[in-house]
């Protein structure tokens, strides 16, 4: 059973670049895409709803602007989108899914900055960060199966950027945010892509400036954390650069079937 996470950047400037062609190909049962940027009564009929998936949508009320997407092969049992908290819940951050036993939380994690660059957002990020933590601590204490998955917006730890000493004061890489990763690890939250894989060069996000991606200058900053009792049907875990047509690339985990 494969699970996908991918910042798409604009689902509606994705599809012009071979979306759905990626998504037939892609072989995952769910799919989860951030920064969609778009009502689900503004994208093309053929990607609202492709043929045998089931899709769910949810928009910021700021038009163009954030919101987040699943699909799946299957109907999920229940969809929640919403953390109780209105300034967080307006901008369309979150689905969390149930299938079975397996919960699959898919989360556009706030960025930092503010309209100029300014670090104005990071209490509003760690805000998020915070509430969605105490949401799924339950489920972690009872040993629910739980993957929390998309763009964090964080670099956790110095492998997870190309450019470290750089960016100490750039949001995605201050200590305050890294913090609140750690947190989550600290709890028993675990990175499946560094579970399998411990070395550096392996990146999600690239600039947009000219030769960033093909030069390798990027950051990890997305992410499929897997609470305890998920992460023992957890078998592989993967980046996918080879994904053209957004700033993010996927990434994705596969998992025992045995796990819903």
């Amino acid at each position: 059973m494969r699970v996908v996470s991918w910042n798409v950047n604009g689902l509606r400037s994705v599809h012009r670049k071979g979306f759905l062609p990626w998504l037939a190909g892609c072989r995952a049962q769910v799919v989860g895409l951030q920064e969609v940027r778009a009502r689900a009564d503004q994208l093309p009929d053929e990607v609202r709803s492709p043929p045998r998936w089931k899709t769910h949508f949810v928009a910021a009320e700021r038009p163009g602007y954030s919101g987040v997407g699943l699909y799946s092969r299957l109907e999920p049992d229940e969809v929640v989108t919403v953390l109780g908290v209105g300034e967080l819940d307006v901008e369309g951050r979150l689905q969390i899914a149930r299938f079975g036993k397996l919960t699959v939380v898919n989360g556009y994690f706030p960025n930092g900055n503010g309209k100029d660059r300014d670090l104005s957002r990071i209490p509003y990020k760690l805000t998020f960060y915070r509430r969605l933590f105490e949401r799924l601590e339950k489920p972690l204490r009872d040993g629910g199966r739980v993957l929390v998955m998309g763009d964090f917006n964080t670099a956790h730890q110095e492998l997870d950027l190309a450019r470290p000493k750089e960016n100490r004061e750039t949001s995605g890489f201050r200590p305050e945010e890294r913090e609140e990763f750690d947190r989550w690890l600290r709890a028993g939250w675990v990175d499946t892509f560094r579970h399998f894989n411990k070395g550096g060069g392996h990146y999600s996000w690239w600039s947009q400036r000219f030769g960033v991606r093909e030069k390798n200058i990027g950051w990890r900053i997305d992410y499929v954390l897997a609470s305890p009792a998920a992460m023992t049907y957890v078998r592989k875990a993967g980046i996918h650069p080879d994904v053209l047509g957004s700033d993010h690339c996927p990434v994705s985990v596969d998992l025992d079937p045995a796990v819903r």
